[in-house]
């Protein structure tokens, strides 16, 4: 589904033909035109995962990098701040999810909105890194 920018969202997320996406923690009602996944694959090209606090995310991200291949990529959604007038409250924004992503080992690259509610942060290997 296209957003504001016109722009269909497999297109800003980097999603290729044939690629199944992973969808970790998705609110409900959350859909991809891609083909996509709630079970956790032995290796992912993409992961798409939710997270509303710091806590969650913190303890989820090594299990998700661990589940990606080389040059795979993991987008970290949290809700923009706006969300909480939606029903979506959240103690975590994008300073935090860098800040967790780096910790972790993997490197930010981009940012997208993914709808009215989530953005996303994209974190991928540093090449020195991947094997």
């Amino acid at each position: 589904m296209a957003g504001y920018s016109g722009t269909p969202l497999e297109t800003k997320l980097g999603v290729k033909d044939a690629q199944t996406v992973y969808l970790d923690r998705a609110p409900d009602g959350f859909a991809l035109a891609a083909p996509t996944t709630t079970r956790l694959p032995k290796l992912a090209a993409i992961t798409l995962t939710f997270h509303t606090a710091p806590s969650t995310l913190a303890k989820r991200l090594p299990t998700l990098i661990e589940h990606t291949e080389q040059a795979g990529m993991i987008w970290v959604c949290w809700p923009k701040k706006s969300a909480a007038k939606l029903g979506v409250p959240s103690d975590l924004d994008e300073n935090q999810v860098r800040e967790l992503g780096l910790a972790a080992g993997v490197v930010d690259v981009k940012v997208c909105a993914i709808d009215e509610i989530w953005s996303g942060l994209k974190f991928v290997r540093r090449l020195a890194d991947r094997v």
